[in-house]
């Protein structure tokens, strides 16, 4: 049975305490994901050398969570988000298809429900702004899957003015919807924010989805100006370039939210923020051709800095320690949630569909696929509540991780030997993942490699 979302966003003010009346709208949702964004790496994560002083709003009014996963690469975490399931069971476990014209390759099954699905249905107007990363051929892709609009990136990254994906001999990438756009020397993340305002703006009096999908501070760096200037005397270059495409997207993010409160509707606007992944340490990438097709010339750097602020994790994008897989997380909804809090239980990606599906009053259908992720509304609701993952899990390609309270298992695979090297960490340490235990802890292992071998069951298709 379904209810009407006014009465359920009402019931859910009384439950959460929330003073107030009921609301006057069925609420609005933004989704900002950021693109390598480390794990502590905003002002109000513990990041002071950095100014963010949007993000740092999004935290004081909402809920801030300070144990929240992602994946360790681009591809699954998105798919993790936009189908509230481990992204194996749609056929993202690798690299999706870039090139829309290339040779057919993984493109995230059209048989997964997406969250723009699941709200177009409800009567919301859905778009996404940036990158989508889940399969550029043109049978699938954003507008195959919930979004009435899309403009951006199909693959995973581009030069911000030529916009082309630069790795091997690069490709042109920039679309509406499937139609290819030239647009050269125009800043991307300008333009991306620009159609996402005007979005706003057009639908300021029904219900929207709005996702805004960063491709910053992803690589190539390239911040705007006022922000390299804003840490010309960080002392350390590879955080001085990494600070400035930190703010570049900090600004955007103000953007965006100063947009909805002109407009009056901030209040009645779900915004999440998450980032894909950890920061990245791909600080050798270069043009390695004479005639690349972006033009650029060869040796052309155009990699991370590497100058992302774990704390006291250790490691980065593309491994499985919590430098890799945990990233800054809020979601802020000033007229229905507390603000000001924050929560350490662990949540991931795959929790924000369930948890839009509660606050928008959506019913799951019958034949909706089954839901990895779980709401986080009861740990908003008592802090002292446990988190919802008693067990977590990623995997990619032929390796993987688990974790189960303290201990994480992960498992490297070797194409060469075709086995794995398995270490064991421990998160409640002084200097956690640093001591691997896999040798004095043969009982743990074991039990985690079995709680791998039935999830693989479990979510291959």
């Amino acid at each position: 049975m379904k209810y009407p979302r006014h009465l359920l966003t009402l019931l859910l003010f009384l439950l959460l305490g929330v003073p107030g009346a009921a609301l006057a709208r069925q609420p609005n949702v933004v989704i900002l994901l950021t693109d390598d964004q480390g794990t502590l790496d905003a002002n109000c994560f513990g990041s002071h050398d950095l100014k963010t002083p949007h993000i740092d709003r999004l935290a004081a009014t909402g809920v801030r969570f300070t144990r929240a996963y992602a994946h360790m690469v681009c591809c699954p975490a998105r798919a993790a988000l936009l189908t509230g399931r481990h992204p194996q069971r749609g056929g993202v476990n690798f690299w999706t298809q870039g090139a829309m014209n290339a040779k057919n390759g993984i493109n995230m099954a059209l048989s997964e429900r997406t969250l723009a699905e699941e709200l177009q249905a409800a009567g919301y107007r859905t778009a996404l702004f940036g990158k989508w990363h889940l399969g550029a051929h043109p049978d699938f892709g954003p507008t195959r899957q919930g979004f009435d609009e899309f403009f951006g990136i199909r693959s995973g990254f581009i030069d911000n003015y030529r916009h082309y994906f630069l790795h091997q001999k690069g490709f042109h990438d920039l679309y509406e919807g499937a139609k290819e756009i030239q647009a050269p020397g125009q800043y991307f993340p300008e333009m991306m924010v620009q159609r996402s305002m005007a979005f706003i703006e057009e639908n300021r009096d029904r219900p929207f989805f709005l996702y805004t999908s960063f491709n910053l501070p992803h690589y190539p760096e390239q911040p705007l100006p006022q922000f390299e200037e804003l840490y010309r005397d960080l002392p350390d270059p590879a955080r001085r370039s990494y600070a400035a495409v930190i703010s570049t997207v900090d600004h955007y993010i103000g953007q965006i939210t100063e947009k909805l409160e002109s407009l009056g509707i901030r209040d009645d606007t779900i915004v999440i923020l998450l980032s894909d992944n950890g920061h990245s340490e791909e600080i050798t990438n270069r043009i390695r051709f004479d005639d690349h097709n972006s033009g650029l010339p060869k040796d052309h750097f155009y990699g991370a800095s590497g100058g992302g602020n774990t704390g006291k994790w250790i490691g980065h994008k593309a491994q499985f320690l919590e430098g890799g897989v945990r990233t800054p997380a809020i979601l802020s909804y000033p007229a229905g949630l507390p603000q000001g809090e924050s929560r350490d239980q662990a949540v991931t990606a795959m929790d924000w569909f369930p948890t839009v599906q509660e606050l928008c009053g959506i019913e799951p259908a019958d034949d909706d696929p089954p839901l990895d992720g779980r709401s986080v509304l009861p740990l908003i609701r008592n802090a002292d509540a446990g988190s919802r993952h008693p067990v977590l899990y990623w995997g990619w390609s032929q390796s993987w991780a688990v974790c189960e309270g303290s201990w994480k298992l992960i498992a490297i695979h070797n194409a060469r030997s075709d086995a794995h090297r398995y270490t064991l960490h421990n998160l409640d340490e002084e200097h956690p993942e640093v001591k691997d235990h896999a040798a004095e802890q043969p009982q743990i292992v074991a039990r985690l490699q079995q709680l791998h071998t039935a999830w693989e069951k479990e979510v291959t298709p």
